[in-house]
């Protein structure tokens, strides 16, 4: 969120959690912190949501040759910027999830999402830090002792290793309604998720993203927020 969508107003009454753009690849400190009381009033756990600088392409393209301590550097840097704000408008800051392609680079590479532990660790240790299910982010934070969250995707579609379809790739965004909502209730009840090959792979499931830049982010929002309440299946942060 924050990210100049211009649907955050309509998104924020369904979800539990904010990750909210530093400023790196979308945003900037007003819009940090008309987010940040968005999700104050609506009682949303507020978290940071950093980036590559990289605005350009919205924080997705990847970063070749990256070291680790420019990854702590700049994971550092957004926390503190998020953090000022949300010391501002008398909110606390609760989780830390990695944007675009510095996720999907410390969700595979084990140096990348340690550089980001640490980074989580030496700020706030109180933090959570949220991760793609199953991937290096989650084993180096719990590694350091760090409260983590296992994410699954309403959004997105999986690869067999469990990473996310390459954004390039025809197959790799969910448009459908339909389509989301039934893999979302089968990550959260059976522990399980179809690959675009069809192989069928184990998933833990903790805490759900959509993306709100998406197209149907808001429907999407909504559709999961019923469907889980009709369930009775509690809906809370982390």
């Amino acid at each position: 969120m924050g990210e100049g969508i211009g649907n955050d107003a309509a998104i924020i009454p369904y979800i539990t959690s904010a990750n909210i753009a530093c400023g790196y690849h979308a945003g900037d400190e007003k819009t940090m912190y008309n987010t940040v009381m968005l999700a104050k009033k609506f009682g949303v756990a507020i978290g940071a949501h950093p980036s590559f600088a990289d605005r350009e392409n919205f924080g997705r393209t990847e970063m070749k040759g990256v070291s680790t301590q420019q990854v702590y550097d700049l994971v550092t840097k957004q926390l503190r910027i998020l953090q000022k704000i949300v010391l501002q408008c008398d909110a606390q800051l609760h989780h830390l999830k990695p944007h675009g392609a510095l996720y999907n680079m410390a969700a595979r590479d084990a140096s990348l999402a340690a550089a980001i532990a640490r980074a989580l660790n030496d700020f706030d240790v109180h933090l959570v830090l949220i991760g793609l299910s199953g991937s290096q982010l989650i084993t180096q934070a719990k590694a350091m002792g760090i409260k983590t969250a296992s994410e699954v995707f309403a959004d997105r579609t999986y690869q067999e290793d469990g990473s996310l379809t390459p954004r390039n790739q025809n197959n790799a965004l969910i448009h459908d309604e339909e389509q989301s909502l039934k893999q979302v209730l089968r990550m959260l009840k059976s522990g399980k998720v179809t690959t675009v090959s069809g192989t069928e792979i184990s998933i833990i499931a903790e805490t759900i993203c959509i993306h709100g830049d998406g197209k149907n982010a808001v429907a999407f929002a909504k559709s999961i927020h019923d469907q889980l309440k009709a369930e009775g299946i509690e809906m809370k942060a982390v």
